[in-house]
This record gives C-alpha cells, structure tokens and sequence, in this order.
C-alpha cells in the first residue's frame, strides 16, 4: 500500500477525537526527532488514569529500508493530565496516537498521520537494526480484511504472556478493541479466532496486537479494508467504525518548530479531496479538447478527400482554374480552343435526284454522290452551294447543275486531336470527313 506524506504545515499536530469522546487533548508542541513530546488533557468528563498509545504509519524513512520505530504504549502518572516523553522517531517519518481513559479503548479520539521534524540529536534509535515484536500475529485469508467477510487472527502460543489481545486503529476515526471469539487451535494457523469486521470498505485499519506486556508487543499490521467481490452489508450499521474523523482534539495547535498555533480545524482531507476534484476536472476538459482536435483534423481530412477526387474537366474550366493545355488564356466557361471548334458539312441531299452521271453521277441505287472540290483548311469541303455560289466544277472539268444541299454538323470527339508529323521532312495529311455516299434513300 502506498502511503503519502501529509504536510507538517496542516496536519503535523492534528488530534481527532471519536465523535462521543468527552475530553479533548493536544500535542503541546510539533513532534520532533528524539526531543520531548508533551501531550496534555482538558476537560473534566475524562476518568483517570489516562494512557496514550504511539504507533508508526507510513513508511520508513531510513536507508535501507530500516524500520527502528517502535509502538509505544505509555501511561499518564497517577491522575495526570499531562505527559511528556522523548521521541524516538527519526525525521520524515509519520505517527497516529490514540488517547485513552479508564473506561474503554480510544475513548479520547485518535489523531491522523502527524509528521516528524528533524533535530540535531539522533541518539534515541539505531539506524541499522531493524526492530521486532515480542510476538507475530497472523491474518487469514493474508493480508486482507474483507467488510462483513470472517477473518481469523492467530499466532504461536508459546511466545506469549497471559492472553493476547487485539485493537483496531483507524486514523483519523474511531478505535475499538477487537472483540475475541473463542478461540481454537488450528494445526495450519496455531491458535487463535474469527472475526468479522463490520468497518466499511475503503477504511484504513491498523490492527495492534499485544499480551500482559503491554498493547503493540505483538507488532502492528497496515489494511485497507476491502467490499469484497459479493459487497455483504449485512453486519454494517450506523455505528460501524469509520474514518470519519470528528472536531480536532484541543483548540490550537502548534504548527512548525518554535511553536506558533493556528485554529483547529479538520484533517488534511479537504486538501485531498480538492485535488482529486482538480484533477477529474482537468481530465475531462482534457478529454473535451482532444475529442474537439480530434473532429476537426477528420472533418478537414474529408473535404480535401472531396477535393481530390472531383472529376477535372480540361474542356471546362471553372473560373478561377487553370486553363487546360492547349487553350488560349482567357477563355470563359465551356467555350472550346480555336482548333476543336465545330464547322459545318454539307452534303446533297438524298431525296434530289441528280441529273448527270458519271464518273461523279448517280450510283446504281439512284443516289447522288458528293461532288468533287478542293479542300479547306480544316480538310471539310468548301461547297459553293453552302454560300450561295454557283455551279461546282467536277473532277473532269464539266460543270453540273447546282444541287440543294443540307447542312449536316460534325462533331469532334475529345480524343481528336492534329496530326504531327514524325518530322519536318513528311509530307502533311489532311484527314476528310466520310463522303455519305452511301446512304439510302
């Protein structure tokens, strides 16, 4: 489990009592590497003796991973209302107390994770030696706690002294002592008993063990409490312990090393609570601008799409386009070049008989032939008869009567084009429409 370290500036000096507890208490000044913490009482609701109960949370802060924190359970002399100790925390590491009256476990509230300053003086742990309870304790299924879901806690009896006993610490909510089952000897799991937590999934639970020498002599061990993959609510009520924590023990406390107080106020949780409402909220208009980004980029992809696949017509040129090759500049729309423009044909027509014959006369069928002529510049006849002339001449020299012609018009298709010369040498070719010489009447 990951652990984050809370700010000493918010909640170093923070004391949370349960929501029934009827005294308060405080640390008189910031917990501080092996210098004395002092803790005092106020209120006249609390019974005498009082005692406090220390644990380590978090990780440690030590190379090496050396764990030298040590529970600490200690006891308010006589009727007291003060008590003051020597630290033996190293800096950076973080602690939850517990305060306790003469009559139940937690009655006074337990603080959430304060932070240790550092100090000069280190004297009051080794560095190098990791520390060991008196004796281990066991959970079963390992390593979770499951709301409403039995677990068993066991352990070796014969490191024991008198009978074992168990509490459960929630920082910065309310502790409670671990009722005992019966207990029985399991020849896989040694002895012990079934619990079953009614804490509500999501909890931070530290269980403490300990026997007659003393709570924590038995070690600590750090759960989120699960809602199991069934989520039994069965055993949970209004009073199941939580993490709610309730008004800070004491008025003021203390907030750095030469002890200046602020007003008591609540946890580090509404600190915890705005940044993950800052970071959702960012998520999402992250998420909003990138699917904007996302729209915009395919919706420009698809008009260039539609711009490369329209059909490009090189005898039609949209204004504003290129001309196509070949065509003067300047044309407008759908005007064709000088060369492809259309010119008329005329040939006789069918239904007039001719009058001469020949070697240019009428054909078996009785049909007309086209008259002989020279040729234009675009190799379509010049016709006299088309203009209005007089008589046309035939290939023999002997002149005919001027016949009525029809226009007809040709139409050149797009692959027309000139024909070019392979070089300069060759003679031209003129290409000639058909003569329509062979229609029928």
């Amino acid at each position: 489990m990951t652990v984050t370290l809370i700010s000493p500036a918010i909640v170093t000096l923070l004391a949370l009592p349960s929501l029934t507890a009827a005294y308060t208490w405080k640390f008189e000044s910031v917990p501080q590497q092996c210098s004395n913490l002092t803790i005092s009482i106020s209120g006249t609701d609390g019974k005498p003796p009082y005692r406090v109960l220390i644990l380590p949370f978090g990780p440690t802060p030590l190379t090496n991973n050396i764990e030298a924190r040590r529970i600490i359970d200690k006891q308010f002399p006589g009727d007291s209302t003060t008590l003051s100790f020597k630290l033996p925390y190293p800096a950076n590491s973080q602690l939850v107390a517990v305060v306790t009256d003469a009559t139940k476990f937690g009655s006074g509230g337990t603080s959430v994770a304060a932070e240790v300053t550092g100090s000069s003086d280190s004297s009051c742990f080794d560095s190098t030696t990791n520390v060991s309870p008196l004796f281990p304790f066991s959970i079963e299924p390992p390593n979770q706690i499951v709301q409403c879901v039995p677990t068993r806690i066991w352990w070796d009896k014969s490191r024991v002294q008198g009978t074992p006993n168990f509490l459960g610490i929630i920082p910065g909510g309310q502790s409670f002592a671990i009722p005992e089952g019966q207990i029985t000897d399991v020849p896989s799991q040694g002895t012990g008993f079934s619990w079953t937590p009614s804490i509500r999934g999501g909890t931070t639970l530290i269980i403490v063990g300990g026997d007659a020498r003393g709570n924590g002599t038995a070690g600590s061990s750090l759960n989120t409490v699960s809602t199991g993959f069934d989520n039994v609510v069965s055993c949970l009520s209004d009073s199941s312990p939580s993490s709610t924590p309730g008004s800070p023990a004491g008025g003021a406390y203390p907030t750095n090393s030469s002890g200046n107080g602020v007003g008591g106020g609540g946890g580090g949780g509404g600190n915890n609570v705005g940044a993950i409402v800052g970071g959702v909220v960012g998520g999402i208009v992250a998420l909003i601008a990138l699917g904007l980004l996302l729209l915009f980029f395919r919706r420009r992809s698809r008009v260039h799409q539609k711009q490369k696949e329209r059909p490009v017509d090189l005898l039609n040129v949209d204004e504003g386009d290129e001309s196509p090759p070949g065509a003067a500049q300047g044309n407008n729309r759908n005007e064709l070049p000088e060369y492809y423009q259309p010119e008329p044909f005329t040939v006789p027509d069918p239904t007039v008989a001719s009058t001469y014959d020949g070697e240019f006369g009428t054909s078996s069928e009785g049909r007309p032939l086209s008259g002989y002529t020279s040729t234009s510049r675009s190799g379509t006849p010049d016709l006299l008869s088309a203009y209005g002339g007089g008589s046309t001449t035939t290939g023999n020299g002997r002149k005919g009567p001027m016949r009525q012609m029809r226009p007809v018009n040709i139409i050149q298709h797009d692959d027309a084009g000139p024909s070019v010369p392979a070089n300069a040498e060759e003679v031209e070719t003129v290409e000639l429409p058909p003569a329509y010489t062979n229609i029928k009447q």
